[in-house]
């Protein structure tokens, strides 16, 4: 995010003398730039200038020299008992003498590090402050010795002999003081980048005075364009109609001490801005992009050949960049090369927009100089970036939009810089390849506005605010619709819809009403929103909590859940960019992230747990689906695009997981509490299904894991459809977890459970007023007959007597296994509860009911009537 210097700032645009970075900060919220951060002063408390009285050469006995120093700090002297005012301070620096002017922290003072300065005894003195270096001071790497302020000092720092006297406040003048605010830019404002546009930004907050160095002066740049160092603009496949390059600036600038300091102020604003000061090249070109948002790049001309040549990379085209990284290059990647052996474009020099290469890089034998300026596609160089994950400075402008008029003017700054601050001569030919489109224009009724926001915003507003933001305004025939050409530093600015919320911004977001506008008539929900909903519904009100998790996983954690080499659910989609390494597999089970959830939640101490999930599960078919054909940007995917895409996805059926672990049922007053169990998750499986209109089998499951094969149900739909399994976790993957033991979890398919709801809505039933009739029945059959199948033919048997469907609900109470059943036997008892809707029912009624629920599980199970 962009630090703004406020001395800085002051270059482009008036400031308050009082100004602080909490007050620009609200002032450029106003208009859409958010705070980040304020960055405190780089030091803190009393520095001042301080006149060095005399000085003391002392030997120690470690064989180091120290100088013992009276210092004249005007009002802050200590009066000495000969009264004359000083104080007495130890430097270890020899290159000051008595009568030069240096920089004093004074105890209290606080310097970049954090270093405190605290009045000390070493070397046997008190020394009473510190005398400072570059440093010391933050805005420098110079440590052989103290900074004087002589006139040589005093001119790269910009301060006037008359204010640098003893006593006076050093942090105004070295701009040490000053606070820097970082903000915050949305990607459709890149011209914030730049101090020019934060400045701008900031005079239509506040109607302050604007300067904008980046218009071209006509009369600034007399060297005429053309007869420079060759270019050639040769992009033969852009990736989405739009020219890699349409505009490239380069200027030679010879005899220049490119590998010196560059001057102490540059450096201190760009360590303001957060930029490390590297060499008098470098820093000038980062300068100029800081200040104006063109970024620039600067070529060391001893290693160039004619012509420079932009274009796509070629097969075979590789690039070790300033990184020192060597990088196979993408047909889509745009290159600045160069021709050394004669060979138009031959040699790649630099990933065009991004980053350099080490190969033309300026060295410190390095005098002469080819300034480039250039407007690269957004497009082009976002992808770039991307792909070779080099975020750089440059990339993060020019992929939000770079002003196409600025190169020239850019370049013209640079050069001016150089010439200054490391001597030399500059061509006079400059080379300016410009194939910039006409400025955008937009016919613009001067009512949508108002129309649109809902603010009764006059012609004669909506005529000011276009015009504030630079926009050129043409009158037609009728005169309530205007011929607006955008400004070329607003690439965002497109259709209507655009200016209307340039109008909105500037007048204020604060008068804009705040009302809630009339829902349009829909259909509401569909039928899978409302079952989903009613699950999640459901699961809340039995005291599960929701949860969602990220859809990624890695192989380990397929692994922990005990899941065989061959099984299916390992087959998962693989990101090409995963968010972590360790989990590039999207899900196939909603268990893999549920559990990962459930063993952090028991790791912080929460031992007794039940949550759940209801999300996507991406489900391969196989190796034969098609891969996803790869898309130009900026234009519309044909509708044979569109087929292929949609043919590539996989399958991502919705499911919904649960776990619980520890205690279900909390002990206490009442009675011992009861530990989750199998039965627990079954009984929730159930319910689920029954929330959404179905009634599933529960039936014994084979191995299926991550749960136990003995303590494990298959849910299936009365068409033998598997929707899922319930049961206890396997010990093994309970362990894996640390889980507490016996845990327990479901999944189920819910987009499988819908496709087997009725389609019509259920009806409500009336409420019988007639009384209950009571009947249990146990009935004794072999051990390994499940209980839920036998309650499948209780249920049929009794729905089938000559009474009618009069079963109310029915119920497992109890399961008995010892001598009294014989062995290889059980009894399982069910309770039935019968009601007619229409008419009491008479003993034999209900008797039938019950002879016909046993005769049914005789015929399917044997089953017998326990005496």
């Amino acid at each position: 995010m962009p630090r703004i210097p406020l001395t800085w700032l002051a270059d482009h645009v008036e400031l308050p003398s009082d100004v602080s970075a909490e007050g620009l900060a609200a002032d450029l919220v106003k208009v859409g730039l958010e705070e980040e951060a304020i960055h405190p002063a780089a030091v803190i408390g009393p520095l001042v200038v301080g006149r060095v009285l005399d000085v003391s050469p002392e030997a120690q006995k470690n064989g180091k020299t120290i100088n013992w120093c009276h210092v004249d700090v005007g009002s802050h002297n200590e009066i000495g008992a000969d009264g004359v005012g000083s104080r007495g301070i130890v430097c270890g620096a020899h290159n000051f003498v008595a009568g030069d002017l240096v920089v004093v922290a004074l105890p209290g003072a606080v310097l970049p590090g954090p270093f405190a300065i605290a009045a000390r005894k070493t070397y046997g003195h008190v020394s009473d402050g510190m005398i400072c270096s570059v440093r010391e001071l933050g805005i420098g790497e110079d440590h052989d010795g103290i900074l004087v302020l002589d006139d040589s000092a005093m001119a790269r720092f910009g301060i006037l002999p008359q204010d640098a006297v003893p006593g006076a406040d050093a942090l105004p003048l070295l701009a040490l003081g000053e606070e820097v605010l970082e903000i915050n830019v949305t990607p459709d404002r890149g011209y914030c980048f730049s101090m020019r546009g934060v400045a701008r930004e900031y005079a239509h907050s506040t109607g302050a005075v604007f300067t904008d160095r980046g218009l071209h002066d006509g009369g600034a740049d007399r060297r005429a364009a053309g007869g420079g160092f060759a270019v050639e603009l040769s992009d033969d496949s852009p990736i989405h109609g739009v020219p890699g390059c349409d505009r490239f600036v380069a200027q030679v600038v010879r005899g220049v001490a490119a590998s010196g300091p560059s001057p102490l102020w540059m450096q201190r604003r760009l360590t303001q801005a957060g930029m490390r000061p590297i060499s008098l090249a470098v820093d000038v070109t980062n300068y100029v992009m800081l200040d104006l948002g063109q970024p620039l790049h600067a070529y060391d001309l001893g290693t160039l050949a004619e012509p420079i040549v932009v274009r796509r990379s070629r097969p075979g085209d590789r690039l070790t960049t300033l990184d020192g990284t060597a990088r196979t290059l993408d047909p889509e990647d745009l290159l600045i090369t160069d021709s050394p052996d004669g060979d138009p474009g031959s040699r790649v020099l630099g990933l065009a927009g991004v980053m350099g290469g080490a190969e033309s890089e300026v060295s410190e034998a390095t005098t002469d100089l080819l300034v480039e300026a250039a407007h690269f596609d957004p497009i082009t160089v976002a992808r770039t970036a991307r792909r070779h994950r080099l975020p750089s400075e440059a990339a993060r402008r020019f992929e939000r939009g770079v002003d196409p008029q600025l190169p020239r003017i850019a370049a013209r700054r640079v050069v001016e810089l150089l010439l200054e601050y490391g001597g030399g001569q500059a061509d006079e030919a400059i080379t300016d390849v410009d194939r910039t489109p006409a400025p955008t224009t937009i016919t613009f009724p001067l009512d949508l506005p108002a129309r649109l926001v809902g603010v009764d915003y006059t012609a004669d507003e909506v005529r000011a605010v276009l015009s504030e933001i630079g926009c050129t305004l043409t009158e037609g025939a009728d005169p309530a619709v205007v011929e607006v050409s955008v400004p070329t530093w607003r690439p965002d600015l497109a259709v209507p819809v655009d200016l209307v919320e340039e109008v909105a911004r500037l007048r204020g977001y604060d008068a804009i009403g705040s009302e809630l506008p009339t829902a349009p008539a829909g259909r509401g929900l569909t039928v899978g929103q409302r079952a989903r909903r009613s699950v999640a519904r459901a699961l809340a009100d039995v005291g599960l909590v929701e949860t969602l998790s990220y859809p990624f996983v890695g192989a380990h954690q397929l692994d922990e859940l005990g899941l065989p080499a061959d099984d299916p659910r390992r087959n998962a989609v693989r990101l090409l960019n995963p968010l972590a390494d360790t989990q590039p597999l999207m899900r196939t089970m909603l268990l893999g992230t549920l559990l990962d959830t459930a063993r952090r939640n028991v790791a912080r101490g929460a031992s007794d747990l039940g949550i759940f999930e209801i999300g996507l599960v991406t489900v391969p078919e196989g190796s034969s689906a098609p891969g996803a054909p790869r898309l130009p940007g900026g234009v519309r995917p044909s509708e044979q695009d569109l087929l292929a895409l949609d043919a590539a996805v996989p399958a991502q059926p919705r499911r919904v997981a649960v776990v619980l672990a520890g205690r279900r049922e909390l002990g206490g007053w009442w009675g011992p509490g009861r530990r989750a169990d199998h039965t627990d998750a079954i009984d929730l499986a159930q319910m689920v299904a029954r929330t959404v209109g179905v009634e599933v089998v529960v039936g014994r499951s084979a191995e299926h894991a991550p749960w136990h094969p003995g303590r494990t149900a298959a849910l299936h739909t009365s068409d033998g459809v598997l929707v899922g399994h319930a049961g206890e976790l396997h010990p093994n993957v309970v362990r894996a977890l640390d889980l507490p033991e016996r845990a327990v979890a479901l999944e189920l398919d819910l987009d499988t459970l819908l496709e087997a709801a009725p389609e019509e809505p259920r009806q409500a039933v009336p409420v019988s007023t007639f009384p209950l009739a009571k009947e249990d029945i146990a009935l004794v059959v072999d051990a390994d007959v499940p209980a839920g199948s036998l309650l499948e033919a209780v249920r049929a048997g009794a729905a089938s007597s000559e009474a009618g469907d009069i079963v109310e609900e029915l119920g497992l109470f109890d399961v008995y296994t010892g001598a009294q059943v014989g062995e290889g036997r059980k009894s399982v008892a069910f309770s039935l509860r019968l009601r007619a809707a229409d008419r009491t029912l008479t003993a034999q009624e209900a008797a039938a009911v019950r002879e016909a629920a046993v005769a049914e599980a005789h015929r399917r199970f044997g089953a017998e009537l326990r005496a």
